[in-house]
């Protein structure tokens, strides 16, 4: 049995902000109409990943850092541990999923993520995404919405849209229960840490520190 994880270079990532469009169609993230000159567009509002940006460093050494961020699909879940409906659950191979016909919109699996990795799907947005996406659009009603690694991909041997759509390859993708991948290597290392990994949570989204390799 695999064992997804993910692993973001912060050294390569040039903050093009692909990844947020990728998954954004691949999920089917809400859109709202904008006015922008007189016209009227469509915008995505609500993110499943968003990359920070921000200055870092001090004196002549000062740089920008694009910092991704999503779900770290953790090995304890503390928005699995307190749903009260069980519609956040978690498979064998790591993913931690959300089932919407479970899912009462509560928000507790919001508060309780460290992450914030937590996204409000609202009747309004569902009503917004069949206008925008069309026939093909596959929500049915409101949600506490999370990033899935695309499992749905991952299932047919795909990676991620996130991951597939990096034009500088700061995202991968592999299987940490196999020794001869990149991903399980990296982590293995050392070289690739996760995020507050002292708040218990185990979680499997790790980075790659710029600060350590401009050393």
């Amino acid at each position: 049995m695999a064992k997804y994880a993910m692993v973001i270079d912060l050294n390569t990532c040039v903050g093009c902000n692909a990844c947020m469009a990728a998954c954004t169609l691949e999920n089917q993230m809400p859109v709202g109409q904008i006015e922008e000159d007189g016209e009227i567009k469509w915008d995505t509002t609500k993110w499943r990943t968003y990359v920070h940006d921000e200055e870092i460093g001090v004196g002549n050494d000062v740089h920008r850092r694009f910092f991704p961020r999503l779900c770290n699909h953790c090995d304890n879940p503390p928005c699995m541990s307190v749903c009260p409906t069980g519609a956040t659950y978690k498979t064998d191979d790591g993913f931690v999923l959300v089932n919407e016909d479970l899912c009462m919109g509560c928000q507790a699996c919001a508060m309780a993520c460290p992450y914030k990795a937590r996204v409000d799907i609202t009747y309004a947005d569902v009503r917004q995404g069949k206008e925008f996406y069309g026939s093909d659009y596959r929500r049915t009603r409101p949600s506490v919405d999370k990033c899935s690694f695309c499992n749905h991909r991952v299932e047919k041997g795909l990676k991620p849209a996130c991951v597939e759509t990096c034009v500088g390859e700061s995202r991968m993708f592999g299987d940490l229960d196999n020794p001869e991948d990149p991903v399980a290597q990296m982590v293995a290392s050392g070289e690739a840490q996760p995020l507050m990994p002292h708040i218990g949570t185990r979680p499997n989204v790790y980075y790659i520190n710029d600060m350590k390799r401009r050393g």
